[in-house]
């Protein structure tokens, strides 16, 4: 039988945890439908910001949740043999216009990449790549640890 132990993880270890990563998953919704795709993200531990870069096609289901300036949440996670960790950002995701970047921002997207498991059908010229910041109204964390020798 095994127990397990969860912990909320402080302000500081949020940070660690977010900066260590550079993929989790982006949940958007509009309405009553909601779309979650793999991302890439940078992260401003100081400013406790988000950056991604998307790319979209003209017609792609993205494209039309990203044109509503919908809410997000992006949910980073890892998993061990004996522990789990989650981080959830909750907040609006701001499309960034390129006369608004700053050395420094365009710093944090040099951090993301596009995911290896995103592979386009389409040419270069039908791709949209747009920059997105989410500055989260809630950020939360927590670790789970299992402990498998429990009676």
């Amino acid at each position: 039988m095994s127990d397990h132990r969860e912990t909320d993880m402080s302000a500081s270890d949020i940070d660690d945890f977010l900066s260590r990563h550079e993929t989790g998953v982006l949940s958007l919704a509009r309405d009553d439908s909601p779309y979650a795709i793999p991302i890439s993200y940078g992260y401003d531990s100081t400013n406790q910001v988000l950056f991604m870069r998307l790319v979209s096609t003209p017609e792609s289901e993205k494209r039309a949740f990203l044109s509503s300036t919908p809410d997000a949440r992006v949910v980073v996670y890892e998993e061990g043999d004996e522990t789990y960790a989650s981080v959830v950002a909750n907040g609006l995701l701001e499309r960034i216009e390129l006369s608004e970047l700053t050395p420094e921002t365009i710093e944090q997207y040099g951090e993301t990449r596009r995911p290896l498991f995103e592979i386009w059908a389409q040419g270069k010229a039908d791709l949209d790549i747009e920059l997105y910041k989410l500055v989260p109204e809630t950020l939360s964390g927590r670790t789970v640890t299992i402990d498998r020798d429990s009676a």
